[in-house]
């Protein structure tokens, strides 16, 4: 049990924290970088407490208290203006949000982390021959390897929403065994995704898509079911090998929180591994032409 002794004394160390870190920041902030008029030509290197407070139009004894790490009533709106005149990437604002007591917001991709995806593509070509595939927060698809294209029919011709292809494409429902078992959590799992955005009109346009081409969809999503991502066993049956059996894995990259990487792993049952050994090679590739099941 946590004493209230422990309790103060991690809300020390959190506003000790908080000082420390409004500092550093307020002094790697030069005058001219915020627009001051004498900006250039002051030597002073960083912001001053009442520049930092007027730019943020916030109180100067406010902020000099916030800074001071003593324990005040922040807001959100508060936070956001000063961590503007601080300039702070979306991870500092969050770690602004946790040091002053508040929940943070969701997690935005810096600018300089916004080219990611050569270096994503070389992460999925390098997972072959095992089936790999990045989507967005929508389950929109982003990236696919090659065995992700032969082995789950992820092709260019079909819907690039998973969600939607997982009730609408033929082949994909034509290879994946026990399908009405794993509909149930699949649709599970976006929700809970829409969950952490529910104002979020990009959430909603794919639902609404899924219920028009979906009966089925619209009933499970009526259910209210919620599941973390996280793994899920698919069994599926390739006209060419027969058998596979697969976990697949969602991930994701803190600094693209905006992007979920779905790594498939063979698991031992029906020797899996070496069967997409095979469909990868060239022989597997020339009969592997995206045939649906009758």
């Amino acid at each position: 049990m946590v004493t209230a002794a422990e309790n103060t004394e991690a809300k020390r160390h959190r506003l000790g924290e908080l000082r420390e870190f409004l500092m550093s920041r307020r002094a790697r902030v030069s005058p001219a970088e915020a627009g001051l008029p004498d900006g250039g030509r002051r030597r002073t290197p960083g912001l001053r407490r009442e520049e930092v407070a007027v730019l943020a139009g916030v109180g100067v004894s406010w902020y000099q208290w916030l800074e001071q790490g003593r324990d005040i009533t922040v807001s959100p709106q508060v936070l956001d203006s000063v961590a503007r005149v601080l300039r702070l990437s979306p991870a500092e604002r969050r770690h602004l949000y946790v040091l002053a007591g508040l929940n943070p917001p969701a997690l935005e991709a810096a600018p300089e982390d916004r080219d990611m995806c050569q270096g994503l593509r070389r992460l999925i070509d390098a997972w072959m021959p095992f089936p790999a595939h990045i989507m967005d927060v929508y389950w929109n698809t982003v990236l696919y390897n090659d065995a992700a294209s032969i082995v789950l029919g992820m092709r260019p011709d079909i819907s690039q929403n998973c969600l939607v292809a997982f009730f609408t494409d033929p082949l994909y429902r034509a290879r994946m065994g026990h399908w009405e078992e794993l509909a149930p959590k699949v649709v599970a799992q976006f929700r809970s995704a829409c969950s952490e955005c529910p104002d979020d009109e990009g959430f909603r346009a794919v639902v609404e898509e899924a219920k028009a081409r979906s009966a089925e969809f619209a009933e499970l999503w009526e259910r209210q079911d919620i599941l973390p991502g996280g793994q899920n066993r698919k069994e599926m049956e390739h006209l060419l090998v027969g058998t596979l059996v697969v976990e697949a894995t969602q991930l994701r990259v803190p600094a693209r929180p905006d992007l979920v990487i779905v790594m498939h792993t063979p698991l031992p049952e029906a020797d899996t591994a070496a069967k997409l050994e095979w469909l990868v090679s060239p022989e597997g590739r020339r009969g592997a032409m995206y045939p649906v099941a009758g």
